[in-house]
């Protein structure tokens, strides 16, 4: 009876953190939309997009509490645990990026934003989607074919490079186009720029985490 409750509650476990790491990718990919409709001055849509990211988000907290809450009670292996409890970190700390991010497209809508600005966002969006799909699949990987797991988890390097330079040609698009912008929205246009470099760096992390998991194990 002890190894059943003990089954049922490892797979409890691994089936919430599954959940979680998909809803993480999915507020990227709700980024990506937001932004996209912010660029073509549909302010509906990118609201629409930002209202499901961030009740998405809040999701996600729940199920990181939760996830942690089940790891206290013993139930895997301690390595299975903190392995789990640092990916669940990982991909949390990535979506609050994804919704600071957001909130900022956002405020963006009612402001005065050069066209270009929002095309290079778009361009930078498209980095973020592909190094968080690229990241989930080598998750997936983790425990099936840890040579894949690490050959996706170096795929996201070439990713989040592309995205640095994306984030110096951002930066240097706000020095170009500042004097037809105010102060305040200069301001609104740095914060998101650093966050959509928070989350390149984010998904980074969390995929050297990954390699390092695919040489232990």
């Amino acid at each position: 009876m002890e190894k059943w409750f003990t089954k049922r509650r490892k797979d409890k476990v691994l089936e919430i953190a599954d959940r979680q790491m998909t809803l993480a990718i999915e507020t990227v990919i709700e980024l990506e939309k937001s932004i996209n409709a912010a660029s073509k001055s549909n302010k509906e849509a990118a609201r629409a997009s930002f209202e499901k990211l961030s009740l998405t988000e809040h999701e996600i907290d729940e199920l990181r509490r939760t996830v942690f809450e089940e790891l206290t009670r013993g139930s895997l292996p301690s390595r299975d645990r903190e392995d789990i409890m640092h990916l669940v970190k990982r991909l949390d700390e990535m979506a609050d990026h994804v919704k600071d991010a957001s909130r900022a497209v956002i405020i963006l809508l009612d402001a005065k934003v050069v066209k270009e600005m929002w095309e290079q966002f778009a361009e930078t969006a498209k980095d973020l989607v592909s190094c968080a799909t690229t990241l989930r699949k080598a998750i997936e990987k983790l425990g099936t074919d840890p040579p894949r797991a690490m050959e996706l988890a170096k795929q996201i390097d070439a990713i989040e490079n592309s995205a640095d330079e994306k984030y110096v040609t951002s930066k240097a698009l706000l020095l170009k186009h500042s004097k037809k912008m105010d102060a305040a929205t200069l301001l609104v246009l740095k914060d998101l720029i650093e966050e959509m470099e928070h989350v390149a760096d984010s998904c980074d992390d969390t995929a050297d985490y990954v390699r390092i998991l695919t040489v232990a194990r």
